[in-house]
């Protein structure tokens, strides 16, 4: 059931929000397994590309981390994923009457898992970590999860389209300023609490 809902929201997905929405065995613990199975990808690839392949802005010189500074970031972006998909889920709960949606927890987590589903699989170019690529994939990933958000929404809250879209919106906003404090956070842990150490 997770593989055919994977698959559905990138051939199909508004089809698949309407089948992810019926899907009475998506409950909340199944929901949380999946998210803490998925968010493993992206730090795990990261920890292997840039401890075995290493990290290079160009096609130029590569390095590569230590075992254990790779280590600590897996485990410190791993907990950031689960935090903010966590987060994210409670504040679309916390905002859904202000769009008149009346949605479980359940349904908010759905929600939140599925449309980071293209960002937690785009992790998985970690393996390879040259700048632009994981930039560039990055930015698809995103650009496909905002498509994601914007046709789930409706389905899933139950709410007219225009509804849907400021309630999308918001969303997103929330999503945002997530990603730039865990940005920051990174620069400042890992420059000065967790200085990452480089090999070569």
């Amino acid at each position: 059931m997770i593989l055919q809902h994977l698959s559905g929201v990138f051939y199909h997905p508004v089809k698949e929000w309407k089948s992810i929405d019926k899907d009475s065995s998506l409950t909340l613990n199944n929901v949380i397994i999946q998210l803490v199975l998925l968010a493993l990808i992206p730090p795990i690839s990261l920890f292997i590309g840039t401890t075995q392949v290493g990290w290079s802005v160009s096609y130029g010189e590569y390095h590569l981390l230590a075992s254990e500074s790779a280590f600590g970031a897996a485990v410190a972006f791993y907990i950031a994923i689960l935090g903010v998909i966590t987060g994210l889920t409670y504040s679309i709960r916390w905002m859904e009457k202000t769009y008149g949606a009346n949605a479980g927890v359940d349904e908010c987590a759905r929600l939140a898992l599925y449309t980071a589903t293209p960002m937690l699989l785009a992790g998985l170019i970690g393996l390879y970590p040259m700048l632009w690529l994981c930039v560039s994939v990055g930015m698809l990933a995103v650009a496909f999860s905002v498509y994601l958000l914007y046709t789930g929404v409706p389905v899933i809250m139950h709410i007219e389209e225009e509804r849907a879209f400021m309630f999308s919106t918001s969303i997103l906003t929330v999503g945002l300023v997530a990603l730039v404090t865990i940005m920051a956070a990174s620069v400042i842990l890992w420059s000065t609490v967790v200085p990452l150490t480089i090999l070569s």
